[in-house]
């Protein structure tokens, strides 16, 4: 009786690590898209070079966005906007004196601040030629999408 209960306990000792194994082994296998040689949409672009550029300048290295402390907390998608903003009021002399910031709200709205207040669309900002830098660069993001 007692070998039938050793054997019986080795069987199931056994059986449990094959599964166990075999768990382990399914684990690794990360499988995102359906297909396991091909990465999902979101891994296959790269974040806009302004972003690059942005968070090498500041030693960070390549992120997908670039958020500095104090900013408004704003989805990656609105970071990477401000850091394509951010490059094309560099271009403008007119525009330089504007300090930008794009947050997400609780509604999850975008919010645009500039110069410490905030406005609820680009339409409301305080200067035509700001609202246009601020709808090519959301154009910019969407082209590369």
């Amino acid at each position: 009786m007692n070998s039938l209960i050793f054997v019986i306990a080795g069987i199931v000792v056994v059986v449990s690590v094959v599964l166990l194994a075999l768990m382990f082994m399914r684990a690794n296998q990360i499988n995102l898209t359906g297909k396991t040689d091909e990465k999902p949409e979101w891994m296959k672009s790269d974040p806009p070079h302004e972003t690059i550029a942005a968070t090498k300048a500041e030693g960070e290295g390549v992120t997908l966005f670039n958020y500095d402390e104090g900013e408004q907390v704003g989805s990656a998608f609105a970071e990477q906007i401000e850091d394509i903003l951010r490059a094309k009021l560099e271009a403008h002399p007119n525009l330089k004196e504007y300090k930008i910031d794009i947050g997400t709200s609780d509604d999850l709205d975008l919010e645009y601040w500039v110069n410490g207040e905030k406005y609820a669309s680009v339409e409301s900002l305080p200067n035509e030629e700001l609202k246009q830098v601020f709808l090519e660069a959301i154009k910019d993001w969407e082209s590369r999408q």
